[in-house]
């Protein structure tokens, strides 16, 4: 393990060509996907003469291959509190993958209630609209859930609310909900509860608990590409009882124990939920990404990125930079290192491409896949909203509101953060290059394009 977390994943030293010559490269977009971890990527090269299909192959690779993929259900589910005698690991493409599955296999109808919050990510609200009823616990000012209002809806629709399905941890303001709170109040109703933990998953530990433990958490999902492992994987982790009875939405090759021309016999779980052949190599990444989280150890990693979180919000609410969700400092620890803001009379694409063109920092600017939050969070009017809608639907996202965000990983620095606050302020200050917008995409490139993209 290096003794530095800057050299635990694969290109923190990169060294990028930018406008004004070459910087070292600084990854602010961790939110949506992370490099890979050294280890991860030795995993890998250490497995590849190893790859075989698995689970019906008689080769000595494949019996190789079969086992560690097997084997990882027990360090994955382990990993976050899961007890294979009551859960199984599903493994999939990512979180998106695994909710859409989740929404197939519960058996939902129309008149069923799923319980959403105002801060999901489209993945955690588009899934839940094709198989039910949609109501959305609403969000406060800071853009925390509105516990009240939660409480409220249990009451007001009690019986028919079948699941409740938050975030672990938002990836617009990094806001951390008590999710096991949820769990108890949603189980005292009969309802259970799904937690998107794709931003949680490598910042912070999870337990799912028992399933005779009030406050346990029904079905969880992650991508691994978020978590040090970007080699296309993920996993739904949830209730076994869910999954041993029902058709899987896909079905075909590893789904089945019988098939005549007439009937189907479905496989037993997990294997009816793993349709065609999996992502082997996937997984033996995300085991590694999992022993080597482990072995960093959930402590070090919530006190660097804290520290990280609460140096971003000293250093970089000013009057030209205006942050959002709960911008305290001293509530840095109560969140993950996910910070948005907007500039004054700059436009959010505009920062992020002078950021990325001019000082080698990589962030975020948009929505974030999550347009409803983001624009309660800009304070839209229902009308600005449908207008917003309206130059989307006529491809004119040059004028479409949005923001900037950056995200850390265990590897960022504060010499970093240090370097956009010194970016930020040269914006501010109108000291950068020009830059011309595409209306259709509403990006930004500069008129004189010098260097970018070479290596």
């Amino acid at each position: 393990m290096p003794t530095k977390l800057s050299d635990t994943v694969v290109g923190s030293d990169t060294l990028v060509m930018t406008q004004g010559g070459q910087r070292p490269y600084i990854n602010l977009d961790n939110a949506a996907s992370t490099p890979p971890f050294q280890e991860v990527v030795q995993s890998v090269l250490s497995y590849a003469p190893w790859y075989s299909s698995i689970h019906r192959g008689n080769g000595l690779k494949s019996r190789i291959s079969t086992r560690l993929y097997e084997d990882a259900r027990q360090v994955v589910g382990g990993f976050v509190g899961a007890s294979l005698d009551e859960h199984v690991v599903i493994f999939g493409k990512n979180t998106t993958e695994a909710i859409n599955k989740l929404s197939y296999r519960l058996g939902l109808h129309r008149k069923d209630i799923v319980l959403i919050s105002g801060l999901e990510h489209h993945s955690n609200d588009l899934p839940w609209r094709a198989k039910a009823t949609v109501k959305r616990i609403k969000t406060l000012p800071d853009g925390s859930i509105d516990k009240q209002h939660f409480l409220f809806l249990l009451g007001h629709y009690q019986k028919r609310i079948r699941l409740v399905a938050i975030s672990g941890a938002s990836n617009v303001t990094g806001h951390i909900p008590d999710i096991h709170w949820f769990a108890r109040e949603a189980h005292a109703i009969g309802a259970r509860i799904f937690v998107d933990c794709a931003q949680l998953f490598a910042h912070r530990p999870i337990d799912m608990k028992r399933l005779d433990n009030p406050d346990h958490i029904d079905y969880i999902a992650f991508s691994a590409h978020k978590a040090y492992a970007p080699f296309g994987t993920g996993a739904l982790v949830g209730r076994k009882d869910t999954f041993i009875q029902g058709a899987p939405e896909y079905s075909g090759g590893g789904t089945i124990s019988s098939v005549t021309p007439t009937t189907v016999d479905w496989a037993l779980t997990p294997d009816r939920d793993e349709a065609g052949s999996p992502n082997v190599v996937g997984v033996i990444a995300l085991v590694a990404a999992v022993r080597t989280l482990q072995q960093i150890g959930f402590d070090v990693i919530r006190r660097h990125e804290t520290s990280l979180t609460r140096y971003a919000l000293e250093k970089l609410g000013t009057n030209k930079v205006k942050l959002y969700g709960n911008p305290d400092p001293a509530y840095s620890k109560f969140r993950s290192g996910v910070i948005p803001f907007t500039m004054v009379d700059v436009p959010s694409n505009l920062v992020a491409a002078i950021l990325g063109y001019e000082w080698g920092i990589g962030v975020r600017s948009g929505c974030f896949c999550a347009q409803s939050y983001v624009m309660n969070l800009l304070g839209l009017s229902r009308q600005e909203q449908q207008k917003m809608r309206s130059h989307i639907l006529h491809y004119r996202r040059d004028v479409v509101p949005g923001m900037v965000r950056i995200s850390f990983g265990i590897y960022n620095t504060k010499q970093e953060i240090d370097l956009l606050a010194q970016a930020l302020e040269a914006i501010a200050s109108g000291n950068h290059g020009e830059y011309t917008v595409d209306e259709k995409t509403g990006q930004y490139s500069p008129i004189k394009n010098r260097f970018y993209l070479e290596t």
